[in-house]
Parts: C-alpha cells; structure tokens; sequence
C-alpha cells in the first residue's frame, strides 16, 4: 500500500492475466488507481522487461494517472508509452517542488525511452584568479569549484575563455605560471618579453601595484570597468608628454587589446547585467536549444544543444525538461529569457531556488532589449537545428549504405570501432570510440590501459583480446538486459583475419552471439581506398573505390586511430616530464623542489652523497639516507 510520509515511499507491483501473462496498457494501468492518493510525486512507466520507459511527476499522483486510462485522445507517443507499460512504480513527495527536483534527478540516471532527454551534459569553463598567493595567477577552470578564489563565468566553451584570456592578459599583465613555476623562476619569462605578463616572479611589479591590477581585473570581469579606458589613456598621455615613449606605446597596445576584448564580446546589452538566453527551435521532430550566457553586461559565448525528442512533444514541453536537466548540475543565473513559456513557470523557479539557493526568474520577454536578445538567440537555434538536421540527413544516408554494403538485418545506431597504438611495446592504449546517427559520440569514448597477466608489450592480438574482455564484461554487468543504450549494434575492428578471430573469441566466451563484427584492414598495399572486410567466417570482400560508405568507414577507423594515438603520445609525454624525485617516498614538492633548486637536477640528486643532501634546507639525515638508498639501489 502507498502511504504519505516525511520519507518518499516507493511501489511496484505487477499485474497478471489468467494466463499469469503480464497485463500491458491502459489494464495494467487502471490497477494501480485503487492503491494511489492524492500526494504529489513521481510516477515510473516500465515495460515487460522491467526497462523504465517514462518519469513523470504530479500534483496529485491518483488524478494524473487516471489520465492514462482514457482510451482515446493520446498523441501518438502516449499510446505507444501506454500500450507497452507493464508495471509502473511511484515516489511519493511531500510538495510538487520535490517532485519536480526528484524527476529530473531520476530521468538524468535511468535515460527514458520517451522523456526528453538532454545528452550533452557537459561542464562550462569559468575564469579563476586565485586568493592563496600574493601575486594572483589568472587561469581557465572547469569542474567544482573548490579552490578558493574569484569565479567568473560560465562561458560558452574553452577557446571562448582562451580568447577572452589572451585579451586579458595583454590587458592587465597578470601571470598564468603555476605557483611551482613563479617559484622557481630567477628571470622573466617570454611571457614578460612580449609585454604579456607584468613580471612579479622577478620583482618587476610591486605587490601594491600588482594588487591594482587584480583589482582591476575583476572589475572589468564584473562589469564595472567604464572608467579603465580612461584611466589608461590619461596614463599614455601622461607618459608621452614626459617623454616615455615606450611606457606610452605599452599602454596604447593595452589599449588596443580592451577594445578588441570588448567588441569582440559582440551583443553587450546594457540592461541585463545577468542572464542565460534560451531559446528552442523545434522542427519535424528534432529540436534545438540555444543558450547564450550574459555576465557582467557582456556576452560569454553561446552553445547549441539538441535534446533527444520524438515527433510530437510541444515547445513549453521540451523547454521545461531542457531547463530542469539543464540547471540541474549547474548554478542558474537571476535572470533566465525564454522565447516560450512553459507550463509550470512558477514551480521551476520555485525548484531552482531550492536547489541553488537564489532567486531566479523565468521571464518572457514582449518587447525592448530582452526580446531582442531572445530573438537573436532564436534565429540562431534555427540556423544550427538547419545546420544539424542536413548532416543527420546525410549521416542517415552513409548508415543505410553501411548496412547493405556489410548485410546487416538493421541499420546500425551505435557503431563501436577498436584500435591500439603503441611505441615497440611501450606505453600501449587501446581506443573506443562510439558512432551513429548524430555522428561521433565523444563522450562515450574510451581508452584502455593494458595491464593484464597475459598481456605483452607489441602484440596486438593479446591488446585487442584484453580491450574486448575488459569492454563486455563489464557492460554484461552493468547492464545485461541491454535496457540502457550502451550495447553496440556494429562492432568494427582495426585490422585483419587475427583481429577478427580474437574478437569473436571474446564475445563467444561471454555468450554474445547477435552483434556484427567485421575487421578492417588496409590490404596488401596498405593504401587507402583498398581497405579489405574480414568477416567472422574468414572471407574477405571490398568496396568500390568511390564509395561513400567506403569513405565513412575510413573516417571512423581514422577517427579510432587518432584517439588511441592520443592516448599513446599523453602517456609518452607524461613519461618524458616525469621526474625521479616523484617516486622517492617523503619527498614531496616543498622538498623536490628545494633539492632541485640546489643541485640543479635530478641526476645530480642521485650523484650526491649523504653529506651533500642533507645541506638542503629541510633534508635531514634521514631523509638523505632515504634518498641516497633508492637511486643506489636503482643502480
């Protein structure tokens, strides 16, 4: 029985026939109506196999499940949902705000066939200047925002705020070394040589000036920075007419990069200080959202999203699943423009205070500068959903070739394809990376480390066995039943018959027997355009030469080969810049970098005596003979 309490209580119950057969749609529905009430909550749908097909919340749960039962008058979408429901489950809140938090919450971890699902759910990069030093460093940051400091953001992306850096820097002269770095410096570095950087790691700057400019800085970050321009022309003048000419033509250049920071902001309204622009394009069943962030009455970038939908979902539908997936990891600004509205206007903003602790307000603007600023946000989520349907269009196309060039039963919607690279043995990664109707799915990327028993450094049969092994065993555990998406319909190999036949192996050892699997060699000449398909049986074919299904499995297999490249060449690089010193237990980077900053290198750290290191400031005897006895006995 459904009770309401302080704590949400959870039911599912499935329905059985006289056939003890599951009972589907609006039966299996209608039973539930005895058992709810009319407490606000969250409603699962699930299908035969237990798959949740659809979250929603309520006012009153009792009365929006009833709602299902009528017969008639769904939209196609609601019938289909309707008929293959075969159990639901219920969450019961103690107010409609809840239920909205814990709905979004639910839809983010379970991905329901028909909500609408946001599936880019990436971090926005902010500028940081930090507070532990006394000489600030200015630098990007993205993720949590744990380290103390002043924030400004979010921007659209990482060359907004690598554009907006470089400007910055040719602005204010603030240094972006990190502080192991500035501490280790004894003369300016190029940054200072082309007038980029103010120089404090070297006493070029007072800690008072320097302060300034942070301050400065922040202010222009925060929109208070009218007076900058002038105040830096009184300072060209100034020197011009003592006769500094080179401190004048340093301040004209600064001059020139705040300008150019600021038209290159584009639309800065002088009536929203802050705010996110939000506007959706809806067309034929696919859907644009186009964010625009305004801090500091300046324009931070823009992104374009497109959230999963299905052909009849309205637009005050689609914005409130946006918003609330949305917002749901990222703090919202105190002004949120809309170009629709949506229905439960007052309980999202009600949702979001709660769940961020500030004021926020959904507006929709009729007119003035707001509305210009929706509009101009809206033609572009037209533009881009233009733009996105005529390569998925052009993707569909490549699909359908794929599947009847390899003769495959379905057009395939998630392609993986397997590649290693390795250096004669060392540092070998395996990549995998994901394909499909949207094109390349880069947040489902992986890359393998080998680390197995069996595994020897150059052989790629032994690499590409492990990758596979350690892929499917763990995507059998997560998800067996295949309810999450996350199970590939077209497996694709770098390489040829040896590949192929590891491959299957692995998939026949773990039961799997229904997923295509084709390696893709370049042939004897190893030219491109003469790539062979090895099939599971042995036999091989080829495609034409100008084929375009040719050239997107080229693509594809090319893309996998960059990513495990990647991997490889940042393994190598971080072997390259590893120091000795790191692997020396109770040296830590106080002390690294004082032995450093005395012998001048790690080798001359392992050539010193006992004697010679403990003439380091905060060597003791101890730690010298620790030290002394790992490069020795590394020897």
């Amino acid at each position: 029985m459904n009770t309401k309490s302080d704590a949400s209580s959870d039911m599912s119950e499935v329905y059985l026939n006289r056939n003890n057969d599951p009972v589907t749609g609006h039966d299996c529905i209608r039973g539930y109506l005895k058992t709810l009430d009319n407490s606000p909550g969250v409603y699962r749908m699930l299908d035969a196999e237990s798959r949740v097909l659809y979250i929603g919340k309520a006012r009153n749960l009792r009365a929006r499940v009833s709602s299902y039962v009528r017969p008639s008058g769904h939209v196609p979408r609601i019938l289909r949902m309707i008929q293959e429901t075969a159990s639901m489950m219920f969450l019961t809140t103690r107010t409609e705000t809840e239920a909205l938090l814990l709905e979004q919450n639910l839809i983010k971890q379970l991905k329901p066939k028909y909500n609408v699902l946001l599936r880019d759910d990436k971090s926005f990069p902010n500028i940081l200047i930090t507070q532990n030093h006394p000489f600030p460093q200015i630098k990007k940051h993205r993720g949590a925002r744990r380290e103390n400091g002043n924030y400004f953001g979010p921007f659209a992306n990482g060359a907004a705020v690598n554009r907006a850096l470089n400007q910055l820097q040719r602005v204010f002269l603030l240094r972006s070394c990190s502080d192991g770095t500035f501490a280790n410096r004894t003369r300016p570095c190029l940054l200072y040589q082309i007038k980029r950087c103010s120089g404090p790691c070297v006493d070029k700057i007072t800690p008072k000036d320097y302060a300034k400019t942070v301050a400065d800085t922040s202010r222009f970050l925060s929109g208070r920075s009218t007076k900058l321009q002038a105040q830096l022309s009184a300072q060209m003048q100034e020197a011009s007419e003592a006769l500094e000419f080179e401190r004048a033509a340093a301040i004209r250049d600064r001059i020139r990069a705040l300008t150019q920071l600021q038209s290159g902001q584009g639309v800065n309204p002088q009536g929203v200080s802050e705010a996110d622009v939000i506007a959706l394009s809806l067309n034929n069943g696919q859907a644009c959202v186009q964010v625009f962030f305004f801090r500091a009455n300046q324009n931070w970038g823009n992104q374009d999203f497109f959230p999963r939908v299905g052909g009849d979902f309205e637009e005050k539908e689609v914005l409130e699943a946006f918003l609330g997936q949305f917002y749901n990891t990222r703090t919202p600004p105190k002004l949120i423009l809309l170009n629709h509205d949506i229905e439960n206007r007052d309980l999202m903003a009600d949702a979001l205070r709660q769940k961020h602790g500030r004021k926020v307000n959904l507006v929709v603007p009729q007119r003035g500068e707001k509305l210009e600023l929706v509009s101009g946000a809206l033609r572009n989520a037209r533009e881009s959903l233009e733009r996105h349907m005529s390569r998925t269009a052009s993707q569909s196309k490549l699909l359908d070739g794929l599947t009847t060039a390899l003769g495959l039963e379905e057009v395939p919607k998630r392609i993986e394809v397997y590649d290693n690279s390795h250096n004669q043995g060392a540092h070998a990664y395996g990549a995998m990376i994901v394909s499909g109707p949207e094109g390349f799915e880069k947040k489902h990327y992986r890359k393998f480390k080998f680390k197995g028993k069996d595994f020897k450094p150059g052989d790629d049969l032994a690499m590409m066995k492990e990758m596979l092994e350690r892929r499917f065993s763990r995507l059998l555990k997560e998800d067996a039943s295949r309810a999450n998406g996350q199970w590939p319909d077209l497996i694709l190999v770098d390489g040829g018959a040896g590949q192929v036949k590891v491959a299957n192996s692995v998939l026949s050892e773990h039961g799997i027997e229904d997923i295509p699997l084709f390696g893709v060699a370049k042939g004897r000449e190893r030219n491109a355009g003469k790539e062979e398909f090895h099939r599971v049986d042995g036999t091989t074919f080829m495609l034409p030469l100008n084929d375009p299904v040719l050239y997107f499995v080229q693509t594809i297999r090319d893309e996998a080969h960059r990513f495990a490249i990647g991997a490889h060449g940042a393994s190598r690089n971080r072997s390259i810049r590893s120091n000795p010193l790191d692997e020396v237990p109770g040296v830590g980077a106080r002390r690294k970098r004082a032995l450093l900053w005395h012998f001048g290198s790690a080798k001359a750290v392992a050539r010193a005596s006992v004697d010679d290191l403990t003439a380091v400031e905060g060597v003791s005897v101890a730690l010298a003979e620790k030290i002394y006895g790992f490069f020795h006995e590394q020897s």
